[in-house]
């Protein structure tokens, strides 16, 4: 058994129903969650699954459903999460299901890492095909 794991961790179907965003519900206080930080626009959590010791969430107060969809919680929310980070470290966010995205709210992965952890990017490999490295991003570049 190999000890890599990898990120993103496998797709798992979308945890939010309307109207029960659980982060909503953490910001609330209507559902349990272990909070190390508290802002007036954020909060920092501990996931239900850590990846690495010490991996934290960032959550913006306000619910945006991901980075994409208000430029300026995104910002706050990273730079919470800056406040947080510890290099060397990680900071994950993604948006949409595709991109492993399964909570939609908003939150920022802040990653510890180590020469020891395991995990693997799926950048870490520098192979890959050409294609992919030469392909357009789909990002908007206006």
């Amino acid at each position: 058994m190999s000890r890599h794991r990898t990120w993103p961790p496998p797709a798992a179907a979308p945890r939010d129903r309307p109207g029960e965003c659980v982060f909503c519900l953490i910001v609330a206080g209507r559902a349990p969650a272990r909070v190390v930080r508290r802002w007036p626009d954020a909060l920092a959590l501990h996931p239900l699954g850590p990846v690495t010791p010490g991996h934290l969430l960032v959550i913006p107060v306000r619910h945006a459903t991901d980075f994409t969809s208000d430029p300026d919680i995104s910002a706050l929310v990273m730079r919470r999460a800056a406040e947080l980070a510890v290099p060397p470290c990680n900071a994950i966010s993604s948006a949409g299901a595709l991109a492993t995205q399964t909570v939609f709210h908003l939150h920022i992965h802040v990653l510890p890492r180590s020469a020891a952890d395991g995990l693997l990017m799926p950048w870490s490999d520098p192979g890959g095909p050409d294609e992919l490295r030469s392909s357009g991003c789909g990002c908007r570049v206006e």
